[in-house]
């Protein structure tokens, strides 16, 4: 059985496994939002969690919903942190 690299993340000397994580998470969140109209209740069900356990996971991830009067996208992702360079 081989693992599927998901699409969106970049595998870099950088990346800790809870940033791995934390980004493929991310992915899978935003694609269910999409899916469902950003219907955060059906969401759940399709990702197979309960409703607060996604708003927890959305909060911890730094998702937001919109607010009712902007258009897209239907959620919107954190901006990247800029990177530090130790010397």
């Amino acid at each position: 059985m081989s693992m599927k690299e998901p699409e969106g993340t970049v595998d870099t000397p950088g990346n800790g496994l809870r940033e791995l994580l934390d980004n493929y998470e991310r992915k899978l969140i935003l694609d269910a939002l999409a899916a469902t109209g950003g219907h955060q209740r059906r969401t759940a069900a399709l990702l197979g969690v309960l409703p607060t356990t996604l708003h927890e996971k959305m909060k911890r991830l730094g998702l937001r919903p919109r607010r009712r009067s902007e258009a897209v996208p239907v959620f919107v992702a954190p901006e990247p942190a800029a990177e530090s360079h130790r010397a």
